[in-house]
């Protein structure tokens, strides 16, 4: 039977307190995430051979959390990826978000949602294991306008699946984007060993900032074309002008068209010899692909061991800029009396039987 608990894990700013949530589906994968940044701090899952071990990257203690790092793990809001220049319009009016990226806002800010200890409340039933995260940001917070309730509700259940669904509301027009910023490897020195598919005939090409640019761009005859499962490190072999900015891949795949506010299946992640897969499924119209290459050494996977180049990936669901002709706007408008809602679940086929990985979305959140 699925449980949840609950220990300290220290103190964030010099006063917060922490808390490090555990959820374990009872079926041999297990989930750690912290009320800071509401980071998923570990994922626990057994390889074809039975043998548990971390599937995506942390870091050792809070003090590692709260210094610079590149948002292991966290919900990241309120605008994942980048807003050129830290510079959006609404309504007539310019606002403006603190840059902390190559003169362009990242992630919300400096100050984003990856830095605030939210609230949660924990509960578990015969077949889930439930974290529910919750956090109010003002009205000018990192100089988005109206206030936003933000609902983040991590659940794992007895199949092994992890899910994360969002909620926001806001009082006055705003702009939203969510993801989960977590480092992936399922089990290998680097990453580029791994077999990447990404369910996508399109992606954004992106500027020498990592600003997207539009329109959308034919992956077929590049190293984007990842409609089949291709070998990471084949690709970012690849002489191709794009992968300069970042040294790999960090851009935006469009994924093939689904009905609004239904999952469809986004990549597919495998480790060398087939020994854990993940597909990773989403209601986004987007995918962001980044081989974090720049982490050279920088971290551990919490057995001690330093990484080589490409020592991980992030798959991050999110929304689409919503002009090709605006590099980098945001996309998606939020307005009062409106709901936002996604979802995201991460998957791992090889703990179940063959007749179960039938590729059906189930209905929607």
């Amino acid at each position: 039977m699925p449980t949840v608990h609950r220990k300290p894990f220290g103190r964030a700013h010099g006063q917060s307190e922490i808390d490090l949530w555990t959820l374990d589906s009872g079926t041999g994968v297990r989930a750690e995430i912290l009320t800071y940044g509401g980071v998923l701090h570990g994922l626990t899952v057994p390889d074809t051979a039975g043998s548990s071990g971390p599937v995506v990257r942390s870091l050792p203690a809070l003090d590692d959390y709260t210094d610079k790092n590149p948002y292991f793990g966290a919900i990241v809001g309120r605008y994942a990826n980048r807003i050129a220049h830290g510079r959006f319009t609404l309504d007539g009016t310019t606002h403006h978000i603190p840059a902390n990226d190559r003169g362009h806002a990242l992630h919300g800010g400096p100050d984003g949602f990856h830095t605030k200890v939210w609230g949660a409340t924990g509960e578990r039933t015969e077949t889930t294991a439930v974290l529910r995260l919750t956090l109010h940001s003002p009205d000018g917070d990192m100089g988005f306008p109206g206030a936003l309730d933000v609902t983040a509700t991590y659940t794992l259940d007895t199949t092994g699946t992890l899910a994360v669904d969002y909620r926001a509301v806001t009082d006055r027009p705003t702009v939203v984007n969510l993801t989960n910023h977590s480092y992936l490897n399922l089990g290998d020195d680097d990453i580029l060993g791994h077999t990447l598919q990404v369910d996508a005939d399109a992606y954004l090409p992106v500027d020498a900032g990592s600003i997207p640019e539009g329109p959308p761009a034919p992956v077929a005859g590049t190293p984007f074309d990842l409609t089949a499962p291709r070998r990471i490190g084949e690709r970012l072999d690849h002489r191709d002008a794009q992968l300069r900015p970042a040294g790999g891949f960090d851009h935006c795949w469009v994924l093939r068209p689904a009905a609004p506010g239904t999952l469809r299946r986004a990549a597919r992640l495998t480790a060398p010899g087939d020994r854990r897969t993940l597909e990773l499924w989403t209601t986004e119209p987007g995918l962001q692909v980044y081989t974090a290459n720049q982490l050279d050494g920088a971290f551990t996977d919490g057995t001690g061991r330093r990484h080589q180049r490409h020592g991980s990936l992030c798959l991050e669901t999110q929304h689409l800029p919503d002009s090709p002709n605006r590099p980098g706007h945001p996309s998606t408008v939020l307005r009062p009396g409106a709901v936002l809602r996604s979802r995201t679940e991460w998957r791992f086929p090889h703990l179940r039987p063959a007749a179960d990985n039938r590729l059906r979305p189930p209905a929607a959140p």
